[in-house]
């Protein structure tokens, strides 16, 4: 669970955004500044955390007072293999040590939910992590790195379950996928009958939530999700509304196994008793729209 430092919420004097040009750093950015805050925004082209000298390079750009977000992650659409667990971890590593010599005010880590296992229970905070393949391992190893040079007070985590975002270059089973599919070829592909379910967030709550982190220089663990799972089929129906002529919605033969995902969201209505999230519905109409579709 998350606990709150700043009774008072106020922004940080400045915020550094590591992974400022990804889809979701480029939205916090933009909230951020909407609201006159001071931004330094660090994408690879300022900082490449795969070359030996990042960490005296990011080092030498953090303040004492400033709160660090860190979004900088090859994604699993760059891979899933062992090279990119590897480089992911040289990225990890880099900050970790700019960190562990002075560090900053705050730093909050954008993880995943991929750290932890299927499964038909309601997923809390308290949920082992047990990473089942290496994009959840390298991000609970990236956190583990982080805890080690930060100390508890100053360590925000946030698991991020999918992302729902205009633009989204991913490509993962899903709306996003989906609108693809649609806009491409007139059919939306589903695995079995999409009876899986899946928690979604829509980018704008994310980047409140991140912005709420920071306000209440909070620290701890807190799931970033909505707390309501829908089925594929139910997603790929929404997506569908969406278009003047409705797309077909296929079915394949399954390959892999039915699996589900459910969060108990209690912790983050604790953290923050009056934020609410966007419907799925809404989010996915508000993604199509700022698509221009």
């Amino acid at each position: 669970m998350l606990e709150h430092r700043n009774p008072n919420p106020a922004l940080p004097k400045r915020v550094v955004v590591l992974g400022a040009r990804g889809i979701i750093g480029k939205a916090l950015v933009a909230r951020l500044k909407a609201e006159s805050a001071a931004v330094l925004a660090l994408s690879s082209s300022d900082i490449d955390l795969l070359e030996e000298a990042a960490a005296e390079r990011l080092r030498s750009l953090l303040r004492v007072d400033d709160a660090l977000v860190v979004l900088a992650a090859l994604t699993p659409d760059k891979g899933r293999d062992i090279a990119t667990f590897m480089r992911n971890l040289r990225m990890g590593e880099a900050v970790a040590s700019a960190l562990g010599e002075g560090g900053c005010g705050q730093v909050i880590y954008l993880s995943t939910d991929g750290v932890y296992r299927m499964g038909p229970q309601l997923i809390t905070e308290a949920a082992p992590a047990d990473p089942p393949d290496l994009y959840g391992a390298m991000h609970k190893a990236r956190e583990v790195m982080l805890a080690s040079v930060v100390e508890p007070a100053r360590l925000a985590i946030l698991r991020a379950t999918m992302v729902l975002a205009p633009n989204d270059t991913h490509g993962s089973y899903g709306a996003n996928r989906f609108r693809r599919q649609a806009r491409e070829s007139g059919k939306i592909t589903l695995s079995g009958r999409g009876e899986e379910t899946r928690d979604q967030i829509y980018l704008d709550d994310l980047t409140s939530l991140i912005r709420s982190v920071l306000a209440h220089r909070s620290h701890g663990l807190l799931n970033a999700a909505s707390g309501v799972s829908l089925s594929f089929l139910e997603v790929a129906r929404l997506v569908a509304e969406q278009f003047a002529e409705r797309p077909e919605i296929v079915f394949t033969p399954r390959t892999m196994p039915v699996t589900h995902r459910h969060y108990d969201i209690t912790a983050t209505r604790r953290a923050f008793p009056t934020f609410r999230f966007t419907a799925h519905a809404d989010a996915i109409a508000r993604v199509h729209r700022a698509e221009g579709l």
